[in-house]
């Protein structure tokens, strides 16, 4: 059986990392970090828009900053020619 995560990277999803900064509601002085992760689709990523939605309409603590990195996983192969041989004994 194939997993779901491998299907994802087959329709050009790649893993999406994002570091959201949060105000505590306690303190709004002070930030908070959290690490969310999942596949999505750059540069639109709605799978990170739909949590972002969430987390604003159900949770108390106010975004301060997000910032993402996207790396797709399976993509074209690289090929340039090279011109010689090598020996290896």
């Amino acid at each position: 059986m194939v997993s779901r995560e491998f299907r994802l990277q087959l329709k050009g999803y790649g893993l999406t990392t994002a570091e959201i900064h949060y105000r505590l509601p306690d303190h709004p002085a002070l930030l908070q970090r959290y690490l969310w992760q999942d596949y999505d689709l750059a540069p639109d990523f709605p799978t990170l828009q739909g949590f972002l939605d969430f987390w604003q309409r159900e949770l108390e603590g106010a975004l301060h900053s997000v910032r993402v990195a996207h790396q797709r996983l399976i993509k074209p192969s690289e090929w340039r020619a090279v011109n010689g041989i090598i020996s290896v004994h």
